[in-house]
């Protein structure tokens, strides 16, 4: 029994020493590439373009890792770009994906390399900025393709690179995004077993990670609300029928469906009206209006309660005031799931990476990622990485889709130290 536990004991220490050598590697690595994923970062933070519409980003990503040596496939859910590297060593499959899209905000950051962009979104032109970070990731993602293909004679398996085009979401009428790219069978020839995806955060410190087990961000759903009055004078209320009125209180009334409906010591879920549109002068009662809003929820039980309460509160809300009405609710994304012996199996790697001092396991959050449309068909793991400079006070920087949203390089060389991790770790205890 003691020559068993003596043994145990230095095979224990050897795996010890091997993975230190191992993450010296992979640091020695990242430091090497650092130089290059900053130039490409601040190449598609100047030149962001929106969802589906992503051309000259894919056609850059192509370019890189073609000067690499990949192959990369294009057009893949409309601008999407795929590469995949075959190791030196036969073993399982790991997707790691980017998403590249910017967003309509007009940036306001005093950078050399801000963007200037300008495109087109619901008819109306409009500026465009990586307010997400999204260039980040993409940059991340090539300087691991990168580091992967200078070892690719030592890796055990296969790597799919995913850059997924509308993370965003894609434009009215068209499809986008990681639901499309599951569609069209990103995830199969090769079959991908576990796929992994990080989010940097304007928040968190440069140098954390942040991940949890199972729902790490909510489902959403977008919704619209359009509702028919009789126009009248101002000055007459009773001759028509109020839609702002119905409207106040359909808003109002949504939210005791959040207050007295669900059970929040379970799960958190909101549901917020963003925007009303109706009525052109101050005296006249318009004849009809429609609202947009956004419905996030962490349990899939409580999704399906509280999409229908929202039909039925709204309809018979305005119903009482002898309006009629109309509800659409989208499909919206699933809660961004963490497979918990995925997340397990792969959190000492992740403590490794960015010491284990500085790895959070968090609450859920109720923003949401399309990253779950690759997650309901194979374990994934989704973390998030910090951006924020040590200058800075995170809890008083901008948030992300603002004007004044910024993330420091230097968030990037851990970001490719943890997928480099998790890649390799994966590849080698499958």
């Amino acid at each position: 029994m003691k020559k068993i536990i003596l043994c145990l004991a230095s095979i224990i220490v050897l795996n010890t020493l091997n993975a230190q050598k191992f993450d010296k590697q992979i640091e020695k690595m990242v430091a090497q590439t650092e130089k290059d994923v900053i130039e490409w970062r601040h190449w598609f933070h100047q030149n962001a373009e929106l969802s589906n519409r992503e051309f000259e980003t894919a056609k850059r990503i192509a370019e890189i890792l073609t000067e690499i040596g990949y192959e990369p496939q294009t057009g893949v859910a409309k601008t999407g770009v795929v590469a995949i590297l075959k190791g030196g060593k036969p073993g399982p499959v790991v997707g790691l994906r980017a998403d590249i899209d910017g967003l309509p905000v007009k940036e306001r950051v005093e950078l050399p390399w801000a963007s200037k962009q300008i495109s087109e979104y619901n008819g109306e032109q409009v500026p465009v900025m990586h307010a997400c970070g999204h260039d980040t990731h993409i940059g991340i993602l090539l300087g691991v393709a990168k580091m992967l293909w200078e070892i690719k004679d030592q890796v055990p398996g296969t790597v799919k690179f995913i850059f997924q085009p509308a993370e965003e979401g894609a434009p009215k009428g068209e499809e986008g995004g990681a639901q499309l790219m599951v569609k069209e069978g990103v995830l199969k020839n090769p079959d991908v077993d576990a796929i992994f995806g990080l989010h940097i955060n304007a928040q968190t410190p440069v140098g954390t990670i942040k991940v949890r087990p199972e729902g790490i961000m909510a489902a959403v759903n977008s919704m619209r609300i359009d509702i028919k009055g009789k126009q009248a004078h101002g000055s007459a209320p009773w001759d028509g029928i109020d839609p702002v009125v119905t409207a106040a209180q359909i808003i109002n009334n949504l939210q005791t469906i959040i207050s007295r409906n669900m059970q929040l010591t379970e799960a958190p879920a909101v549901i917020t009206i963003g925007a009303i549109h109706g009525g052109v002068r101050y005296n006249i009662i318009p004849e009809d209006l429609y609202m947009l809003g956004t419905i996030r929820t962490l349990d899939a039980d409580m999704r399906t309660q509280i999409l229908s309460r929202i039909r039925e509160v709204a309809t018979k809300t305005a119903e009482s005031n002898n309006a009629e009405i109309e509800v659409w609710i989208d499909e919206g994304y699933p809660v961004t799931y963490n497979e918990v012996s995925l997340y397990e199996k792969m959190l000492p790697t992740l403590k490794r990476a960015a010491g284990e001092e500085n790895v959070e396991i968090i609450k859920p959050i109720t923003g949401a990622e399309d990253f779950s449309f690759f997650q309901e068909q194979i374990p994934g793991l989704y973390f998030f990485v910090g951006g924020c400079p040590p200058d800075r006070d995170p809890k008083k920087v901008a948030g992300h889709h603002t004007p004044d949203f910024y993330v420091d390089d230097s968030g990037m060389a851990l970001g490719m130290k943890a997928m480099m991790g998790l890649t390799l770790d994966y590849l080698s205890k499958k």
